[in-house]
């Protein structure tokens, strides 16, 4: 035990490099990155939006950033399949720490957000969200095309999300979790002609001219045609990633608020991730881990190893670089 550490989270004296603390205990942040508010200069800044008050189904996702970064202890220390390195040995990585919304007026929480959000992109490399319902997407979205423009939308999903969104009281769009993505095409934060949802389970009345890749197709393709297709649509460049943890079969992801049968395994979506490690990624998000609804951390596990392979993906772009403090 001389080389072990604990409580990296804030003991940590830089971003780089694994931690030592057992996988039952220490502080907690996600895979033990230092916690902190300075994220001047950082690869990627991992942050916490723990709202759920635009669900149409069951809540809950408030507690998800929390899950994600217990269920993410256990990938401290080793190298990480499949990267076959510590992701951290050349990445620069902090864990932001978790966005203050008022739970009392959830209707301010999406401008908190998108200001909050501004603030991050303008200052890291990727900003890599931990949610919440997938309605914090849209406030996502607005800051990253402020800083890269138009994005192309890769949405792992049961839901297509484009159900038509209405007007509150004060005339503002009502955007809730199932209608951001309509609201980000008619902003145009997103090119629908460059987007593609995968995975989708269900009808909506508009796709918004996204392209679909839905459960049957998923089913019968290789997760390498899958990719293939992924890459055919975005071209390639300024992909915003979002995955929505009900993409998954409910077997596989139970803790989630809308739960959609007939879905792929994780293993199938993780090997799609793999796939398209090439892809120019601009930011992403993790949304719709549930532990209410959870047993024994299974959703947040599959979760967690999501947003790990978005970092391992990042890392392997980085690999080979000169390191920097």
């Amino acid at each position: 035990m001389a080389e072990k550490s604990i409580d990296h989270g804030f003991a940590a004296s830089g971003n780089f490099g694994a931690a030592g603390d057992p996988t039952y205990a220490g502080a907690l942040s996600f895979m033990r990155r230092r916690l902190t508010k300075d994220v001047s200069g950082t690869d990627v800044t991992v942050w916490g939006v723990p709202f759920d008050s635009a669900v149409s189904n069951r809540p809950g996702t408030r507690f998800g950033p929390q899950a994600l970064r217990r269920a993410s202890a256990i990938f401290d220390n080793d190298p990480q399949y499949p990267f076959e390195r510590d992701l951290f040995e050349a990445l620069s990585v902090v864990d932001y720490g978790d966005c203050l919304l008022d739970y009392r007026l959830p209707e301010t929480a999406h401008a908190k957000i998108l200001s909050e959000a501004t603030d991050i992109v303008a200052k890291t490399g990727f900003l890599l969200t931990l949610g919440g319902d997938h309605s914090i997407t849209y406030p996502l979205l607005q800051a990253h095309v402020a800083r890269h423009g138009k994005l192309s939308l890769l949405q792992f999903d049961a839901h297509q999300d484009t159900w038509p969104v209405a007007d509150d009281a004060s005339g503002r769009p009502r955007v809730d979790h199932g209608s951001f993505v309509a609201q980000a095409v008619a902003d145009g934060l997103i090119d629908p002609a460059t987007s593609i949802q995968v995975g989708i389970r269900t009808h909506a009345p508009e796709t918004c001219g996204i392209e679909i890749l839905g459960g049957e197709a998923v089913e019968e393709m290789k997760s390498a045609e899958i990719a293939a297709t992924i890459y055919e649509r975005t071209g390639g460049t300024n992909v915003y990633l979002s995955f929505d943890i009900d993409c998954l079969d409910a077997a596989f992801a139970p803790g989630t608020g809308t739960p959609v049968a007939g879905g792929p395994s994780s293993a199938r979506m993780l090997a799609v991730l793999r796939h398209v490690k090439n892809l120019d990624l601009v930011g992403a998000d993790v949304v719709e881990v549930s532990p209410p609804y959870d047993h024994a951390d299974i959703t947040a596990i599959a979760g967690s190893t999501v947003a790990m392979y978005v970092l391992g993906i990042l890392a392997g772009k980085k690999a080979g670089r000169p390191q920097q403090a």
